[in-house]
């Protein structure tokens, strides 16, 4: 009887307060959706940096003089330079370009779509170099330190500020998405407080009565305690149904080009499903924890 007293409680408290239910229920789905999607996007920037950090290299140029005396790189001092970058530590592969291939592979890869820029280059103008992959991402600044100025090496190449240039955008979204969604939570927590009062005075004459024939103090809050809830929850269906939209209508078909070329990682319904409990843990929890303290210092029922 006291259980279906409280149900029924809570749906006459939504069906008088429709508009500011609504109202919570909206502000509480497009907070939680910013918060998901900024989620989405730091799942998708750690994939994505494992990706560019399986493929990133450095390149070391080798100085003319030194190319140019031992094109093949089998004698000192070109040997025994690629000798101390292989030995190393962390150091995965090394490959030698000589000028020929540089030369080679600027006019049918680094210029391909650009033929007036192919044009201009000429044989033996471009240097020769050392590709050298890491195994291990933290090792890259001590191999680049330990090289930069060795004899024999004219500059070097350093993948990795593409790479942070890169992430410098996606972190760029993510903070955005969060600093959006802590606005939205600010307002969703003052609506909620605000309908919790509101719901809580225009029945303060009923709640009275139940308190006078002995109703205890946490048996007349439950109900607008639960009505916030139920808006939460509502809400945090609503994000969640928005995010899975959201992969389908925006992310795969704006990013869709980027995912191609495998630039940046695939954002799945699985990235969806792992976000989604944490939306509505923080919904339920925003709800809870803003009606019951409404309730316990605003609200003397």
């Amino acid at each position: 009887m006291r259980w279906s007293f409280i149900v029924s409680e809570v749906a006459n408290g939504l069906r008088r307060n429709v508009t500011m239910f609504a109202a919570m229920v909206l502000t509480t789905a497009i907070t939680l959706a910013m918060f998901g999607g900024g989620l989405l996007v730091v799942q998708m920037a750690d994939k994505s940096r494992d990706i560019f950090l399986d493929r990133v290299e450095m390149q070391f140029f080798i100085s003319d003089q030194v190319a140019d005396a031992d094109p093949e790189c089998r004698s000192d001092p070109c040997a025994a330079l690629r000798t101390r970058i292989e030995q190393t530590q962390g150091v995965e592969s090394v490959q030698y370009i000589d000028r020929a291939a540089a030369f080679r592979d600027a006019k049918t890869k680094t210029f391909a779509n650009d033929p007036d820029l192919a044009s201009m280059i000429r044989e033996n103008t471009l240097p020769a170099s050392f590709k050298v992959r890491v195994s291990d991402a933290n090792r890259f600044g001590p191999v680049l330190d330990e090289f930069r100025t060795a004899d024999g090496i004219d500059g070097v190449l350093d993948q990795r500020e593409l790479v942070k240039r890169i992430f410098s955008v996606l972190d760029g979204a993510r903070n955005a998405a969060f600093t959006v969604a802590l606005v939205l939570a600010v307002a969703a927590i003052l609506l909620i407080a605000n309908t919790v009062q509101i719901a809580a005075y225009t029945r303060r004459t009923e709640v009275g009565i139940m308190r006078l024939v002995g109703a205890t103090r946490w048996y007349t809050q439950l109900p607008f305690l639960l009505e916030a809830v139920v808006s939460a929850l509502i809400g945090s269906v609503i994000a969640i149904a928005g995010l899975f939209a959201a992969k389908v209508l925006f992310f795969d078909r704006a990013l869709g080009d980027l995912y191609g070329v495998n630039i940046l990682a695939r954002i799945t319904m699985g990235d969806v499903v792992f976000v989604s409990p944490w939306l509505l843990l923080a919904g339920l929890g925003l709800a809870t924890v803003t009606g019951y303290a409404t309730l316990r210092f605003y609200v003397r029922i």
